[in-house]
């Protein structure tokens, strides 16, 4: 790296390097700073994402309104006003022209790309699964047509750039999958709050995915759906291991 930090050509080899390809669908979680030095700063970043996704791909960012409880979220909820609250670069991303914005209070997601428009459009729609989040007049949090199922449905990648397991918030779709399974059975059924850092360690023993640096951050990419599948698997088998309330209990019995 020279002294004035990463160019748009050097991140953007890193990125086909860890396996990011021409025509990927690709949800990113960031941490900007993890990148180091970059010239150009965040404009720097997202015109590596596009040149290495080409024009038929689409670029995903969370724009998460994550700030107080959900009254205070719902309340507060402006498409083109409310800051993303999940990074500096995902706020970046937000406010930039060309970018996309899916209507939702509290799990907004932005997307960039030749169909970016039509992947975030309908995101006020009541169709597929039932989540926690659901609010009217907001549609399906994880519905059919959520951002975050669509990349799920057409097989996208997501990249936890400088990230770890923390902050992957497609733990939340194994959870609404898992939840409305048992829904069927049983209409009281609880909802389960899973241990995303131990799903997460799982996932990197047994998961097909990539690793690397992109800058000097370190990385994961892998595809969505099988990340989704096979942690869902796994919970049907042994929901007890990984539901962080009873894990959480478990911690402070003497």
């Amino acid at each position: 790296m020279p002294g004035l930090g990463y160019t748009v050509t050097q991140l953007c080899d890193d990125l086909r390097a860890l396996g990011v390809e021409i025509g990927d669908i690709l949800f990113v979680h960031s941490s900007f700073k993890s990148l180091g030095m970059i010239q150009g700063g965040a404009e720097t970043v997202i015109t590596a994402f596009e040149n290495a996704l080409g024009v038929d791909g689409v670029l995903l960012m969370p724009s998460f309104n994550l700030i107080g409880d959900r009254e205070q979220r719902a309340s507060s909820w402006h498409i083109a006003k409310t800051k993303s609250s999940v990074g500096w670069l995902t706020e970046y991303f937000r406010l930039m022209p060309g970018t996309h914005r899916a209507d939702h209070y509290s799990h907004s997601v932005a997307a960039r790309g030749q169909s970016a428009k039509n992947f975030v459009a309908d995101h006020l729609s009541e169709k597929g699964l039932t989540s926690p989040w659901d609010r009217p007049p907001w549609g399906k949090t994880y519905g059919t047509n959520s951002p975050m199922m669509r990349a799920y449905e057409q097989d996208g990648k997501l990249l936890m750039l400088g990230i770890d397991y923390q902050s992957s918030t497609y733990i939340h779709v194994v959870e609404v999958m898992f939840w409305n399974e048992r829904l069927k059975e049983n209409p009281n059924a609880e909802y389960i709050w899973l241990d995303r850092v131990r799903l997460g360690e799982v996932w990197d023993r047994s998961g097909i995915l990539e690793t690397g640096k992109v800058g000097d951050a370190a990385c994961r990419l892998f595809r969505i759906r099988a990340y989704v599948d096979q942690l869902l698997n796994i919970v049907r088998d042994d929901p007890d291991s990984y539901d962080r309330v009873k894990l959480d209990q478990k911690s402070t019995q003497p």
